[in-house]
């Protein structure tokens, strides 16, 4: 497999008292295409915080981030933000979809920030809806959702750009344990049908159950990797 996602030492360093934090601390990781990789630790282990950088919300304070061979760790904010939209896929614990637009139109929100014509937009968020056995929902509000329903329409929406990648924090955090295997087991097949990468942050155990591949975190460092 070819390596997707290349991250070499890199470190993130807060200084919010006069103690320095180091969230994420002389990493090494690299992720290769069609991996179903979930990151896990104690809280405050660096997850979130590597997800972020390896997403390019963040920047390491030391350190590079290569997503394709593209070296993402300098490139200003206006070409980060293309990059982004045009190769990474986000799923949020909170969902994040906009409460006023219907679940069709929040898949379409992001192909219309690509400039994608009206008539592409509404076919692939349609068929993205249906597989996520949300054809009977398209017209339906976040408000109208249940968690699990917010989450299927969260996770078409990030594959709606079409990204080289997923990264998934905490997605589960929220859900019951019905709409945590719903969920899963769609991320899976399209793993497993479509090679597309996931990377998940996670404290549950039934996201680390069928991972693919284990990564540890202690106190900014990975101590252990383990792919089965």
């Amino acid at each position: 497999m070819a390596t997707l996602i290349e991250a070499t030492g890199i470190s993130k360093v807060y200084h919010k008292t006069t103690v320095p934090v180091h969230a994420v601390n002389n990493m090494d990781l690299t992720i290769e295409e069609g991996e179903f990789t979930a990151i896990v630790g104690p809280s405050g282990c660096g997850k979130t915080t590597l997800l972020n950088i390896l997403g390019g919300l963040d920047y390491p304070s030391s350190g590079k981030v290569e997503i394709a061979g593209v070296d993402i760790t300098d490139m200003k904010d206006r070409d980060l933000i293309d990059f982004r939209l045009s190769n990474i896929g986000f799923v949020f614990q909170a969902y994040n979809l906009i409460p006023v637009l219907t679940a069709v139109e929040n898949v379409e929100f992001i192909m219309l920030l690509q400039k994608k014509g009206k008539k592409e937009r509404e076919v692939r968020a349609r068929e993205l809806l249906i597989q996520m056995s949300m054809g009977d929902k398209l017209d339906s509000r976040p408000g109208e959702l249940a968690g699990g329903q917010q989450q299927r329409v969260a996770v078409a929406r990030a594959l709606a750009s079409k990204p080289r990648f997923i990264l998934a924090d905490e997605p589960t955090a929220n859900l019951d344990s019905a709409s945590t295997e719903n969920l899963l087991n769609l991320m899976s097949q399209i793993n497993t049908e479509q090679h597309t990468t996931f990377v998940f942050s996670t404290h549950d155990q039934r996201v680390m159950d069928k991972a693919k591949r284990l990564v540890t975190l202690q106190d900014g460092a990975i101590i252990s990797d383990t792919r089965r």
